[in-house]
This record gives structure tokens, C-alpha cells and sequence, in this order.
């Protein structure tokens, strides 16, 4: 379970309006702790849902108090354990007998928004392109179909040991469309990705660690330790320059979406660096390494 939040930080604009099934938390006034509450579904997550947490990160980017995001699911000794099973099956089972002609028919755009996916994808996070802010996945059980794709596109995965990863779309005819397809090739290469989504097997925590879709693996009884340890890690990021983190954030994810070395550096240089260089987090952090003491940073206005 998640650790005790502390008293909620001022904000420079409040949070959205969430229901019960999506939690946010304050682990530390810099951090933004996302919760995924549906245990009795195994945190799988309907159509409403995927908005609300769309807006969690878009509201999260803009915030400049918060340096870092953590996406976990909860937990109940009624259920098994899950970080996310997937899209919510029911709901697509039950959407089936509403005519697709029908829907065809009422094509507008806020029809569309309701029944479909928001433009960052699954759960908000499977096609977050170019998002400020790092966010790290608190995996604890199963990681499954979207909670996967959620995962593989997330900076950093902490895992703990009975975690269990897969896309198992081809097993029940259907395809994993948010995301994930062309991205696990850049993590694993072209066979790993293969024998994942075609054979639809799943991956325990260490092996998913070996082949690269995990940073962490934490021994955990009660899911408290992989959050923990999540925050932890967030906490060291945290504690460097809020503009430089942006930009190298910058700079890794062009080469994940495929521009080329001269042509993202270039960007880099002129995009990011460009509003970096002789900042006041520039000066302080120069300032403190001289001095020897720990920087004070400003929050970050890129």
C-alpha cells in the first residue's frame, strides 16, 4: 500500500477533480504519488478513467512545485495482487451490444472523447510524447496488456519480486493498439519483442529486469517496500536541478522516438539548453559545487 501522504503542498493550480478509483498522494512536496484503486478489477481501468489520469499528468507537467511522478495500483488480501491487468474487459464486453453503427453515426468529437482513448493513451501514460515531468512505475503483481503498455513507456520501473509482466492481447484476439508495439522493440530488440507480443507469454520481475523493461527488483511483502523504494529514487531526482532534469529528459526521448544523434542534439542545444545556460539554477548549482554545499534550487519555469 501506499506510505502516508503529507499535508498536500500549495499549488500553483489545484488538482483535477478524481473519483474514487484513481488516488493522488504527496509522499514529499515534490512528488505526486497516482494510485490506481479498483483492486476488486485487478486495477484495470474503464474509459473514464484513462481521461482522469490524463489530466493527473497534464495537471502535473504544468505544476512547478512537483518534480516527479510515481503510478502505482493498490492492493487487497480480497484480490490478487496488480499494478494494472489491462483495459476494464467488462466494460469492453458490454459496449459490445451498443450497435457499432450506431456509434459510427454519432461521430462527434465529444462522443469520441468519451468512448475512446485520450491522445496520451492508455491510463494517460502509454503515449505520453515529450512529457516535462519523470514517472516512475511502482509495479507490484500484475503488470498486464495496458498496465504494460502504461509501464514500457513510463522513465523508470521499480518491480517488486512477484511482479509479473506480459501482453497478452493475442491470447484473446485482440492487439495491443496503445503504444506498445513499436516501443518494446527499442527497449528489447526485434526477437525479445517478437516472442513477447506473439506468443503472449508473460515475463517475472528478474527476467523483465534482464531484458531490460525494469530498473529495480525489491523484495516486498505488503507493497509498501516498491513504493517506498520508488520514492526513494524519485527523491534523489528530485534533488538535482529541476531545469536540468527537464532537458536530459528532453534529449533521451528523442532518441526513443527515433531522431537522429546530430539532429536531437541540435535540438537539444536549441530548444533546452538555450533556456538552461546562465539561469538562476545554472548560477546556483556552479555556485553551490564551488562552495561545497548543497544546492537550493528554484522550481523550474521551462
Amino acid at each position: 500500500m501506499p506510505p502516508p501522504s503529507q499535508p498536500q503542498p500549495t499549488f500553483t493550480h489545484p488538482p483535477p477533480p478524481l473519483s474514487p478509483s484513481t488516488l493522488l498522494t504527496f509522499p514529499t512536496p515534490r512528488i505526486a504519488l497516482v494510485t490506481l484503486n479498483r483492486p476488486f478489477a485487478l486495477n484495470s481501468i474503464p474509459i473514464p478513467q484513462h481521461h482522469e489520469l490524463a489530466s493527473i499528468f497534464t495537471w502535473l507537467d504544468a505544476e512547478p512545485s512537483l518534480r516527479c511522478g510515481i503510478i502505482t495500483g493498490s492492493s487487497s488480501t480480497s484480490f490478487p495482487r496488480a499494478f494494472c491487468a489491462g483495459a476494464d474487459l467488462k466494460e469492453w464486453n458490454d459496449s459490445q451490444s451498443q450497435s457499432s453503427t450506431d456509434y459510427n453515426n454519432n461521430n462527434s468529437d465529444e462522443t469520441k472523447n468519451k468512448r475512446g482513448m485520450p491522445p496520451t493513451g492508455f491510463g494517460g501514460l502509454s503515449r505520453r510524447n515529450r512529457g516535462k515531468k519523470p514517472i516512475i512505475a511502482a509495479v507490484d503483481g500484475l503488470c498486464l496488456g495496458g498496465g504494460m503498455e502504461m509501464a514500457v513507456n513510463c522513465d523508470m520501473v521499480i518491480a517488486g519480486r512477484g511482479a509479473r509482466f506480459g501482453l497478452p492481447e493475442v491470447k484473446v484476439g485482440v492487439v495491443a493498439l496503445a503504444g506498445a508495439l513499436p516501443r518494446v522493440v527499442r527497449t528489447v530488440g526485434r526477437q525479445r519483442a517478437m516472442e513477447l507480443v506473439l506468443t503472449g507469454r508473460q515475463l517475472g520481475a528478474e527476467e523483465a529486469r534482464e531484458w531490460g523493461f525494469v530498473n529495480e527488483v525489491v523484495d516486498d511483502k505488503d507493497g509498501g517496500d516498491i513504493v517506498k523504494r520508488a520514492v526513494e529514487v524519485a527523491e534523489v531526482i528530485c534533488g538535482n536541478s529541476p531545469d536540468s532534469v527537464v532537458v536530459s529528459k528532453m534529449g533521451v526521448e528523442m532518441g526513443w522516438d527515433g531522431i537522429g544523434v546530430e539532429e536531437a542534439t541540435e535540438k537539444v542545444l536549441r530548444e533546452g539548453w538555450a533556456r538552461v545556460e546562465g539561469g538562476e539554477n545554472m548560477r546556483e548549482g556552479v555556485r553551490a559545487f564551488v562552495e561545497k554545499r548543497k544546492a537550493r534550487w528554484k522550481d523550474s519555469k521551462l
